[in-house]
């Protein structure tokens, strides 16, 4: 087996991840001057509302858009011409962006950044998925996830670095606008990976399939898989709604409802304001913020090592406790007015559940459960159901703090997550080490 081909292909396709990393919470260093620029702005009224809805959740009005059609082009043209498409959309994002001097634009430019950050949670775990050997596709699949913590990392980093460069009132405009130059190196590395072998074989490409799969590994007979992907090829015109895949499509669902319920992207969006609110100064609660860029680091590396080797639900149950908790006590520390550092302390332990668990094990659960012919659809219902619920939480967290206060809407994250050590108890299988064609198989109920 081609061993560092396969590695170099996975990592170049998983920078796309840090990408979406990196534009999901950049915004969080931009996201006070912002609101002191936009502030006369309202919705229904609302300063704090059209903050939230227009500036801060832009982009991911365009992820959820992103997420619940980009399995046309992941299909259509497949899983590499896609990702070029996603490397276009970001570059021009960053660009347009940081130019712009009114709301609108801003939140239509950073929409379209959003396009790409949805469709690159269909294409490139399914991409990967789809060359890397069963006993290692967990470790490979998660590096996806790693690059977006990465991205994360950087761009709190990126974010404390402008802000204390000089710049101004200009800095938030320096702080977005750096994720083109990223973004156009990501462009021009996935020019030089190959089409997906099983994608070709679903197109009925069998001869460039079996060029790439000799590429993945020269030893192999490639015949069996050439004939699974006829096999697969003659159901290519199902949907996921037929009776059969009813438990695939749930268990896509639910697990990308529990991972934006654990409330992880309201917190990495306002993560210096939640730390101004817990008695943390401007400048300490920037430097916090890298530090749950550090830890999110960290423990998804954990994650990414012991995924193939603890299993998926090993990993979910172990974030499950963490996250209750940590979200528990974050409720309490609010409701008692702790302060200091035992607000970041504590959302630290819920970074590092996150990230070891549902950060590690998402992407690479929904990539592995449907069938070739489906991958692409059922990764759109997993990451559309993730970006409506990504969009509309952190949407409304500023409403929500101002009306019922940060200690009620971390306790309904605490419930939630009950919830979820219960789903992964009763519900969800494991996948670890099972070849993609017998995994489906096993799952679907004819």
């Amino acid at each position: 087996m081609n061993q560092s081909k396969i590695l170099f292909w996975s990592i170049t396709v998983a920078l796309a991840g840090f990408l979406f990393g990196f534009d999901t919470v950049v915004i969080s260093g931009a996201e006070k001057s912002l609101s002191e620029m936009w502030g006369h702005y309202t919705l229904f009224g609302s300063a704090s509302l059209f903050h939230g809805v227009v500036v801060m959740s832009s982009a991911l009005w365009g992820t959820v858009i992103g997420a619940m059609f980009g399995s046309w082009p992941t299909d259509g043209l497949g899983r590499k011409k896609t990702l070029i498409l996603i490397g276009v959309l970001y570059t021009v994002s960053a660009v347009g962006s940081a130019m712009v001097s009114d709301p609108w634009s801003f939140a239509f430019f950073r929409f379209i950044g959003g396009l790409g950050v949805g469709a690159s949670t269909i294409a490139a775990p399914a991409y990967v998925s789809e060359i890397a050997p069963a006993d290692r596709r967990g470790r490979l699949v998660a590096m996806y996830q790693f690059n977006i913590v990465f991205g994360i990392l950087v761009a709190f980093l990126s974010n404390f670095l402008f802000a204390n460069a000089g710049f101004g009132e200009s800095a938030w405009r320096w702080m977005i606008g750096i994720e083109a130059l990223p973004a156009f190196i990501y462009t021009l590395m996935v020019m030089t990976v190959p089409m997906s072998p099983r994608w070709l074989m679903m197109k009925g490409r069998y001869d460039e399939a079996r060029e790439v799969l000799r590429q993945i590994d020269p030893s192999r007979d490639v015949n069996e898989l050439i004939e699974a992907g006829k096999e697969d090829t003659s159901h290519s015109s199902e949907s996921i709604w037929l009776g059969k895949y009813r438990l695939l499509v749930w268990l896509a669902v639910l697990i990308a409802f529990f991972n934006q319920f654990s409330g992880i992207n309201a917190f990495l969006y306002y993560a210096p304001r939640i730390f101004e609110i817990a008695g943390l100064g401007q400048n300490a609660a920037l430097l916090s913020s890298v530090g749950v860029g550090v830890v999110n680091l960290i423990f998804t590396l954990l994650g990414l090592l012991l995924i193939d080797k603890l299993g998926r639900r090993t990993l979910m149950y172990i974030c499950s406790f963490g996250y209750i908790i940590s979200l528990g006590l974050i409720s309490m520390a609010f409701l008692q007015n702790w302060g200091g550092t035992v607000v970041p302390l504590l959302f630290f332990l819920f970074i590092a559940s996150h990230a070891i668990g549902q950060g590690a094990v998402i992407w690479v659960f929904i990539s592995e459960i449907f069938p070739s012919h489906l991958r692409a659809q059922g990764q759109a219902l997993g990451s559309s159901t993730h970006w409506v619920l990504a969009a509309g939480i952190p949407a409304m967290i500023p409403f929500l703090f101002d009306t019922i206060g940060a200690s009620s809407v971390f306790m309904i994250f605490t419930g939630m997550m009950v919830l979820q050590l219960l789903f992964v108890k009763f519900m969800m299988p494991e996948t670890k080490g099972v070849p993609l064609e017998e995994l489906s198989k096993r799952l679907i109920k004819e």
